[in-house]
């Protein structure tokens, strides 16, 4: 799976929403960036950053690919009969191999891709970025948070030690 530097995506423009929660809900053991099919009011929204992917998830239907759940709130400026649904399905774009992949992945137990964030790439378009995790227990997110706190600690003491 191809997957983008992190310089490349600094270039590109801020991301638009950010799911903070996965990283501390989820192992994220790959990520992935895919195209995202849009409606023109739906874009309009994004470029103002009022979007929500908390709750999202990917999954599989009709053979390919799609953003469930994800909340993209109607554009204000616009007529009744140009408005777009707030929570519809939104199709990922992606080749059919790494599609099948993902499928695959997601079949085993505990498995599950979560969209990581949602931005605009140097060329204007919308991307997803998607992570391939597997669930924490509570006892992991305890570790997490120790370890976090020690690394916090320890930049304190050497900083203090200087």
């Amino acid at each position: 799976m191809t997957d983008k530097t992190s310089s490349e995506r600094a270039k590109a423009q801020r991301y638009v929403a950010l799911n903070r929660k996965a990283r501390h809900d989820y192992f994220i053991t790959d990520t992935i960036e895919a195209g995202i099919i849009l409606h023109g009011t739906e874009v309009k929204v994004l470029r103002l950053g009022h979007a929500s992917i908390q709750e999202a998830f990917a999954s599989g239907k009709d053979g390919g690919l799609f953003l469930l759940n994800a909340y993209i709130p109607e554009y204000t400026q616009a007529g009744a009969h140009l408005q777009h649904e707030t929570h519809r399905p939104r199709q990922l774009l992606l080749r059919k191999r790494e599609i099948s992949k993902l499928l695959m992945e997601i079949k085993r137990e505990g498995m599950t891709i979560v969209p990581l964030g949602i931005y605009f790439n140097s060329r204007g378009i919308a991307k997803v970025e998607l992570g391939l995790a597997k669930g924490k227990h509570k006892a992991d997110k305890r570790e997490a948070i120790k370890q976090r706190d020690w690394q916090r600690d320890k930049a304190r003491i050497m900083r203090d030690k200087n």
